[in-house]
């Protein structure tokens, strides 16, 4: 599968790893391209501008923080018939403090896919930290990795994605139901930073024998 990275922080460096030597042809996507040479020669991928990355892929992943992410996503050009993966969390300041700026009604994905009306968007990735995205071997047990989308073709082409970084793939149902996987995420991440589990764990569906 040709697979698009854009973005290259945290989380998409650690999907590039992740899918290293899983049979796909890799793009990293980056404002600079220079600047991810080294992660290219390291996971086999090609770096390109985001726009030209996009281009070149059937599978776009957008791991971006989310206050960037509408104007980059624009910058990507017509994306009509590809497969957006949506990895972000809607996550900024509420009164609360930092926390999901979207929820019952909506949710982040629900607005990528706004964006991005031709595209057939899939939400996932975005319910562990990117430790566990790099390398999923670490642990005792599987890790599941929840995904939502409205095409099923789609989400099938992801879950081997998934399957290929060793998670898991469970179908959550339609785009609407990201409104649980965002949320979700927060769990993670409430456990990871506020309760001192740390970063190195993930969820995992046990099932009775």
């Amino acid at each position: 599968m040709r697979i698009a990275i854009i973005g290259t922080g945290n989380v998409g460096s650690a999907l590039a790893r992740g899918l290293k030597g899983k049979g796909h042809d890799l793009w990293l996507g980056a404002r600079e391209p220079g600047t991810v040479a080294a992660l290219a020669a390291e996971t086999g991928a090609k770096a390109a501008l985001p726009r030209d990355a996009a281009a070149a892929a059937d599978l776009v992943i957008l791991s971006l923080p989310w206050g960037v992410a509408e104007a980059a996503v624009a910058a990507l050009g017509d994306l009509s018939g590809k497969v957006v993966v949506d990895c972000m969390n809607p996550i900024g300041r509420t009164a609360q403090g930092m926390g999901l700026t979207h929820g019952h009604t909506t949710s982040g994905a629900e607005i990528v896919q706004g964006w991005l009306p031709k595209a057939r968007v899939v939400k996932t990735l975005n319910q562990v930290g990117a430790e566990i995205m790099a390398d999923t071997s670490v642990l005792p047990h599987r890790p599941v990795m929840f995904m939502a989308g409205n095409d099923e073709a789609a989400k099938s082409q992801v879950a081997q994605v998934l399957a290929d970084l060793g998670f898991e793939p469970l179908d959550a149902g339609d785009l609407t139901k990201a409104r649980y996987l965002e949320p979700f995420a927060m769990v993670w991440i409430n456990q990871a930073i506020f309760r001192a589990k740390g970063r190195n764990w993930a969820f995992a569906a046990v099932s009775a024998t």
